[in-house]
């Protein structure tokens, strides 16, 4: 069983603009769709730029007298575009699609970013991950957590028997009970239900027949 990936929680299709898109179709763009930046693609869409709304706001920014010199003139330039070309900011945060969600979500914490463009192993633009995207994962109803734990984890990964272990699912919060054959499998139990969409914790109190540890190199 693999974990969520990018391209199973992403956004598509995507918002975009060429690098001619004028300024006040840029500004049409993000209100109409309620959207707070936009990539720019070239031809083989694959994203050049990122134009948010602070680029567009530089224009009233541009008399600022009390930031730094190298600011102002940033921001000066920012001001005068009147192109996605000339207002994007050129560094992209990319992410490939198959990606474990778990690593993406880390990137947008530590990184602090609010989103992640999607990329096919060309580069193109196929979607976005944002952190309202994750954030939504965990509004997978109960019942269906408890499916898929029992079905995916204890049955076709661990190979329990229904009549051994058991599911509990409150709030996202997963109770793993009952008596599996070895050690191993219930760390494996634990793990595999932790990567489940939609799942907020994890109480193992699996116990075992067989304390295969040593050769699992458990400790």
């Amino acid at each position: 069983m693999r974990g969520p990936q990018v391209s199973d929680l992403m956004t598509r299709p995507v918002v975009t603009a060429g690098a001619g898109t004028t300024f006040k179709e840029l500004v049409s763009l993000l209100a109409e769709h309620g959207i707070a930046a936009i990539p720019v693609l070239d031809d083989h869409r694959r994203p050049i730029g990122v134009v948010d709304e602070a680029d567009l706001l530089a224009r009233h920014r541009s008399d600022s007298r009390t930031e730094p010199v190298f600011w102002k003139r940033r921001v000066w330039t920012k001001a005068q575009g009147l192109t996605a070309r000339e207002l994007m900011t050129r560094s992209v945060p990319t992410v490939a699609k198959d990606e474990p969600v778990a690593g993406a979500a880390r990137r947008l914490v530590e990184a602090k970013l609010r989103r992640l463009y999607v990329v096919d192993g060309s580069g193109r633009l196929i979607g976005v991950l944002a952190r309202r995207d994750v954030l939504r994962s965990f509004l997978r109803p109960d019942e269906e957590i408890k499916d898929i734990v029992e079905r995916e984890v204890l049955q076709r990964s661990i190979r329990a028997e229904p009549s051994t272990a058991t599911v509990q699912v409150a709030d996202g919060v997963v109770t793993l009970s009952g008596v599996i054959d070895r050690r191993s499998e219930v760390e494996r139990a634990g793990w595999l239900t932790e990567s489940v969409p939609g799942v907020v914790a994890v109480r193992n109190h699996l116990k075992y027949n067989q304390d295969d540890g040593a050769a699992a190199g458990l400790r």
